[in-house]
C-alpha cells in the first residue's frame, strides 16, 4: 500500500496538538442523514471527529492509511478503527449512512474515494468533505503567521495545499448539494501548545528536516510579545468549511 504520507513521524504531536472539531459539526452531519446508523470516517487521523460522531451515530468505522496516527487514535466503545486506504475501505456495499472525509480529502485519489463512497452508501446517504484553514488569534499574531506561512514555509508546502487554501472549492464534488451552517473550530491554547500545533503542519515537517528547529524557534520569539507572553492563554479560531452532499 502507497499513498501520501506526510503525518506518520507526526502522529504523537498530531494527537496531542491538532483541535477538536465543535460538537456543531457532528450535530449537523448527524441530522443531514437520514438514519443514524454507520458513519464512516476516512482519513480519520487520531480520531478528532470520530469520538464526536460516536455520540450521535449507532457506529463508527473511522479509516486512516497510516498505522501510526491509528495507534495513536482516541478510543470509544462505538468507534473501530482500521487501517485502509481511501479506495478500499472494507465495509459491505451499501451500509453507510455518512461517508465524512475531515481535513483529509485534499490527500486522496479523489475517484478512488468517491468510487469507493457510491459503493458503501445508502441510497440518500450523505458524503462530506470538511477543511480548516489557517488559525486566528489576534491581527499581531495573523499576520506574523501569514509571514511564515507564505516566506517561510511557501517552497515546502505540498502542491495539494492550494486544495486548503481554496476552502475546497477546487475539488471535484459530484454530488447533490446540502447547505451547511457557518461554523468554527475553537481552543485555548498556551503559546507552546500553539507552536506545537504549527509543528505539525506537513510544511514545516519538511522545513525542519531541511532547516532544524532554527526557522520554528524565530517564529516562537517573534510571537511570544504578541501572545501576551508564553504563559498566557489566547483562544485560537479556525473558520471550518463543509462541503456535504447526497449520494
Amino acid at each position: 500500500m502507497t499513498f501520501k504520507d506526510h503525518f506518520s513521524e507526526a502522529a504523537e504531536g498530531y494527537a496531542a496538538y491538532r483541535p477538536s472539531y465543535p460538537a456543531a459539526l457532528a450535530d449537523f452531519l448527524a441530522g443531514a442523514a437520514r438514519r443514524p446508523g454507520l458513519a464512516w470516517d476516512c482519513g480519520c487521523g487520531s480520531g478528532q471527529l470520530s469520538v464526536l460522531l460516536a455520540e450521535r451515530f449507532d457506529r463508527v468505522v473511522a479509516s486512516d492509511a497510516s498505522a501510526e496516527q491509528l495507534a495513536r487514535a482516541s478510543p470509544h466503545p462505538r468507534v473501530e478503527y482500521r487501517q485502509a486506504p481511501e479506495g478500499a475501505s472494507g465495509l459491505p456495499d451499501r451500509c453507510v449512512d455518512l461517508a465524512v472525509a475531515a481535513q483529509a480529502a485534499h490527500w486522496f485519489d479523489l475517484p478512488a474515494y468517491y468510487a469507493e463512497v457510491g459503493r458503501v452508501a445508502r441510497p440518500q446517504a450523505v458524503v462530506a468533505l470538511t477543511v480548516y484553514n489557517l488559525a486566528e488569534v489576534n491581527d499581531a499574531v495573523d499576520r506574523a503567521i501569514r509571514r511564515f506561512y507564505t516566506d517561510v514555509l511557501g517552497r515546502y508546502w505540498p502542491p495539494e495545499r492550494r486544495h486548503v487554501e481554496a476552502n475546497y472549492a477546487s475539488l471535484l464534488f459530484p454530488f447533490e448539494p446540502i447547505a451547511a451552517p457557518p461554523l468554527e473550530m475553537r481552543a485555548t491554547w498556551t503559546l507552546a501548545h500553539f507552536i506545537g500545533y504549527v509543528r505539525t503542519w506537513s510544511a514545516v515537517i519538511s522545513l525542519e528536516k531541511q532547516e532544524g528547529p532554527g526557522p520554528m524557534e524565530v517564529l516562537r520569539r517573534e510571537l511570544e510579545p504578541r501572545w501576551g507572553g508564553a504563559g498566557a492563554a489566547r483562544e485560537v479560531r479556525w473558520p471550518l468549511t463543509v462541503r456535504a452532499g447526497r449520494v
